[in-house]
């Protein structure tokens, strides 16, 4: 079976783990912990970055961070992972769920705009699938409606807008390091920020509030805290991230030569968006016809292919309150969320496994 993905694991990541494993570094307060952040926060041209347990959990800090109530609005993506709704929801504030573009399937400014209303109080933008949203504008326009603005930056490591790194467009950003993600740490995570109170607050929301007196706490808070092996194997990924990410580029260019004879059958993803090159953290695609998607799925496993559905849409999830549930339709993100799916993609595969792919791709359409 092909995989759908493989991590990026180097010697250095070996040498590095074993390195931490000697000097007991294994707690998640060990002193590489802290040298993991800062090389974080270096990397992504912040002032403060906060290594934790998963993307997941970078988002629930995030939003719990702001204050937010059960009369507040936060206008998020439809088309993403349910973590970004699960973290909204648990804030006790109403999501609001915009659109995608539909030939990047990231956002635009103009799909937030039509979500704002005067209870809105932070729109979380996300980074999808290695292309980049629409971050320079959404910026200025939240700081322009005194917003917050949570910037999900999971899929998008070492992505970068006019020379700004995703990760530093939002008061708050959020990383995952899980195992198919650029940069990983197996599972793990970051929350970036320019504000020491908001730095603060949450070294104390991951960490128990512990403060200066030790089992005295003021708040019922979480015990978040990344391992110091994980911090170990984070820190010598921050310094494989340009190979894997030119890797993954010959990767999708390599599938999109290969895959244009289907074009009557399949959207491809974008090369690039703006002048910004996609860095393919996987290779989607989207069905033109309905109802073909899942027998695709099945037809590439029978010939040992693994391969993902595109995410759900958040708005359509049983998981959502019917309070919460929006009157009018999202279309774009319906239609990905139908049609769509994504190749195997990293260190595993060649060119000679790509063939074999877009073959099984080709066979199928006859």
């Amino acid at each position: 079976m092909i995989p759908v993905f493989s991590p990026y694991i180097t010697f250095s990541d070996y040498l590095n783990v074993l390195s931490a494993l000697r000097k007991t570094y294994i707690s998640g307060t060990s002193p590489i912990v802290r040298e993991f952040e800062e090389k974080l926060a270096k990397k992504f041209k912040r002032k403060y970055a906060i290594a934790l347990s998963n993307g997941s959990n970078a988002l629930d800090v995030a939003l719990q961070s702001l204050n937010l109530s059960k009369d507040d609005e936060v206008a998020i993506p439809s088309f993403t992972i349910i973590s970004c709704l699960s973290a909204v929801i648990r804030t006790g504030a109403k999501p609001i769920f915009y659109d995608v573009n539909e030939k990047s399937w990231n956002a635009n400014l103009e799909d937030i705009e039509k979500c704002i209303t005067k209870k809105t109080k932070a729109v979380i933008m996300v980074h999808t699938f290695g292309l980049v949203s629409d971050a320079q504008k959404i910026r200025d326009y939240c700081k322009s409606k005194n917003l917050y603005l949570i910037e999900d930056s999971a899929e998008a490591h070492g992505q970068s807008i006019n020379e700004e790194p995703c990760g530093s467009f939002g008061d708050i950003s959020t990383f995952s390091f899980y195992a198919n993600k650029h940069i990983t740490t197996g599972e793990g995570g970051a929350v970036l920020t320019d504000s020491k109170n908001t730095y603060l607050k949450i070294k104390k929301m991951i960490n128990l509030d512990f403060g200066e007196k030790r089992f005295q706490h003021d708040n019922l808070y979480w015990n978040f805290r990344l391992s110091g092996l994980q911090s170990a194997l984070g820190i010598s990924q921050i310094d494989n991230l340009e190979k894997v990410i030119k890797s993954k580029i010959y990767q999708g260019l390599k599938y999109s030569e290969l895959l244009e004879k289907l074009e009557d059958h399949i959207c491809f993803p974008l090369k690039k968006i703006s002048g910004v090159e996609n860095h393919f953290w996987v290779y989607g695609i989207v069905l033109k016809h309905e109802n073909k998607r899942d027998s695709l799925q099945k037809k590439l496993f029978q010939d040992g292919i693994e391969t993902r559905p595109f995410f759900w849409p958040l708005h359509l999830q049983n998981a959502l309150p019917n309070k919460f549930k929006p009157e009018t339709s999202l279309p774009v993100s319906e239609n990905l969320g139908r049609n769509g799916l994504y190749l195997p993609l990293g260190k595993h595969i060649n060119d000679k496994i790509q063939t074999k792919v877009v073959e099984s791709v080709s066979n199928f359409f006859g």
